[in-house]
């Protein structure tokens, strides 16, 4: 499963998870950090992408439009990277299993 980290997370999260989420990547290094969601939205989808972030936007949208791409949500509030990393590890059967329900739009984790 490949990542893509929204702004509102750290573009260290690419190297420090690469063991785990191989091929990820921030929006930062994609050149997205300027750009709106729906282009956010399109980027994951096109390049098979499961987006990641902290805002319900993408969750929502997910809701509305269904996949793909694929949300995970954090729902952890003021965390650190590390905090983040932490979840993301120990949640990878939850992805892996996100990734290969056809219907399951989004996961939300706290």
């Amino acid at each position: 499963m490949k990542l893509l980290f929204d702004q509102n997370l750290s573009f260290r999260l690419v190297a420090l998870l690469s063991d785990c989420y191989p091929g990820s990547v921030h929006v930062r290094d994609a050149g997205l950090g300027d750009r709106d969601d729906a282009h956010v939205w399109a980027y994951a989808a096109e390049h098979g992408l499961t987006i990641v972030s902290k805002d319900s936007d993408f969750h929502q949208r997910s809701l509305v439009e269904g996949p793909p791409p694929k949300v995970v949500w954090i729902q952890l509030g003021n965390c650190t990277t590390a905090d983040v990393e932490r979840i993301l590890r120990g949640h990878q059967q939850d992805l892996a299993s996100l990734e290969r329900d056809g219907t399951a739009a989004s996961l939300i984790l706290d």
